[in-house]
């Protein structure tokens, strides 16, 4: 008898789609993205640079604020003022750094012969720019934690509920991590780096200043003169006070009248100051108990989803007007809104890079450096 050899066949490669997504993949490229930043020494000096900027805004804040006021810088409101303070810069300035990290993600390693060598590989488009987005990710809240000791010495000044901190800190860092997503995908989609980090910028001032600005300028285009129900002091009050038929001695009272007056129909613009991130932060950052009976920019941002109030207040006089006047409903919360459209830019950034990572990829720009 003859004994027969059988030739093990070798194991079928996995195929490998454009949404495999494996672990292993995302933190190869994450780990070769970081190598590369942690080597650069310009990524060292951003951090150094990033705490001292912060740092001295922060002592020059709490200066000023000792100078002008120093009952308040004594006071809780002092801790308030200097956390919000912190908090608007280090946003601020993470909105002003994160489209750098990403906006050149793609496009600048084509440029530089780096991306075909990863296309090749058993990596998928999906773990490419999953690994690119976490490794920017990662890059910009390095930036947030430099800068948490600034804001636990204005938290250690009192005034701001403890809960308020992580609120920030989470918030902020969901927000540059959609801010990365829309710099990856401009990536993609520009040939240029110079031009994705552009269009980035150009997302990013979009969403922090135009914002406001639209709704500056609908304001009065969406305003309506209608009859609305104002409670008050009469017009013959003072009419008769201007005649001298009435003592000035008079108490004025208020009594519910219909006027015609401007009413703004902030229910349908509402969403422009919604999105904004420094909106979202605010508006997520400060616990429901403590705008309970207060009237703050946070309380007044949530009304205006609401429109003009049923009654209009307008009674100067010491007295009670809760027969007249019925209680004021309050707007709930916006920032669950003005969130999920950032991260669902960040979202479509993200499929976008995918999308664009296929290869065969069937249209490039002109002049695009394929290896």
């Amino acid at each position: 008898m003859t004994a027969t050899t059988t030739t093990p066949t070798p194991a079928a490669t996995p195929a490998v789609g454009t949404w495999t997504l494996t672990w292993h993949g995302v933190r190869t490229v994450a780990a070769l993205e970081l190598r590369q930043r942690v080597r650069s020494s310009r990524w060292k000096a951003a951090l150094v640079v990033w705490f001292v900027v912060v740092g001295a805004i922060t002592l020059l804040a709490g200066g000023v604020l000792s100078l002008f006021d120093a009952q308040a810088a004594r006071s809780d409101d002092g801790g308030v003022v200097l956390f919000v303070a912190v908090t608007a810069l280090v946003l601020g300035l993470g909105l002003l750094v994160t489209p750098t990290l990403t906006s050149t993600a793609v496009n600048g390693d084509r440029a530089a012969g780096t991306l075909a060598t990863l296309q090749v590989t058993l990596l998928s488009p999906a773990e490419i720019a999953a690994g690119k987005l976490l490794a920017a990710w990662l890059s910009a809240c390095a930036f947030l934690v430099v800068s948490l000791p600034f804001f636990l010495i204005a938290l250690a000044m009192g005034g701001v509920p403890v809960a308020t901190l992580p609120r920030v800190v989470v918030l902020t860092a969901l927000l540059l991590a959609a801010v990365c997503g829309m710099g990856l995908g401009w990536s993609t989609l520009a040939a240029r780096p110079a031009g994705s980090t552009v269009l980035t910028f150009l997302t990013v001032a979009a969403l922090t200043v135009f914002t406001p600005i639209f709704f500056g300028l609908t304001y009065p285009f969406l305003s309506t003169t209608q009859e609305v129900r104002v409670y008050g002091v009469s017009d013959d009050y003072w009419v008769q006070q201007d005649e001298g038929t009435r003592s000035s001695t008079v108490e004025p009272t208020c009594e519910l009248t219909v006027q015609e007056r401007d009413v703004a129909r902030t229910e349908w613009t509402w969403w422009l100051l919604a999105i904004n991130p420094f909106a979202v932060v605010g508006d997520g950052a400060v616990p429901a108990a403590a705008l309970e009976g207060t009237d703050s920019t946070v309380q007044t941002l949530r009304d205006l989803r609401l429109g003009a109030p049923e009654v209009l207040d307008e009674c100067w006089a010491e007295e009670d007007t809760s027969h007249a006047v019925p209680p004021g409903a309050h707007g709930g919360p916006v920032w669950p809104f003005g969130l999920a459209v950032n991260l669902l830019l960040g979202a479509a950034g993200f499929v976008t890079a995918v999308r664009r990572l296929r290869i065969p990829q069937r249209t490039l720009a002109r002049g695009t450096r394929v290896a």
